[in-house]
């Protein structure tokens, strides 16, 4: 899988989560403080990784700052993204389950190595949900990248 990776800081966890992914095999793709001369502001490292996303040229991102909040509210500016900040394995299953999210947040702060793992390992054994009434709130969400909030 091609995953996009920004972080707007080079922290070990930023490292660590690059190294992880390329251990599962997946083709990395880095922004921001991973990417020497790419702009490290959370904001737009995090919205390059969320574009490749949805452009197509990733099939995943993860995206990293401090406390994660803003990175996911900067992917999320994304029509086509669903980026869900997770400080835990429970909600990154969920994420994936639910939500169908495509983008994974983290917080440098909070994330440390075995629940980075824990995260990973969730992210990547969810799928998204069947259930008409999940698949019928992922759709909304779809349509507000249109602009459509009404029913």
């Amino acid at each position: 899988m091609r995953i996009s990776v920004s972080s707007d800081m080079d922290e070990p966890v930023a490292r660590s989560l690059v190294a992880a992914l390329r251990d599962r095999g997946h083709e990395v793709r880095p922004h921001g403080a991973l990417r020497p001369g790419d702009d490290p502001q959370w904001a737009v490292c995090s919205q390059a990784a969320a574009r490749e996303v949805a452009d197509g040229t990733a099939d995943q991102a993860v995206v990293c700052c401090w406390t994660g909040t803003g990175a996911s509210i900067a992917a999320n500016k994304v029509p086509g993204v669903r980026a869900a900040l997770c400080t835990d394995a429970y909600t990154a299953d969920g994420a994936r389950r639910w939500n169908d999210a495509n983008v994974l947040a983290l917080s440098l702060r909070l994330t440390s190595e075995p629940l980075l793992k824990e995260i990973l390992d969730a992210w990547f054994a969810g799928a998204p949900s069947t259930d008409a009434e999940d698949r019928q709130n992922v759709d909304r969400v779809r349509l507000f990248d249109h602009g459509n909030t009404r029913r």
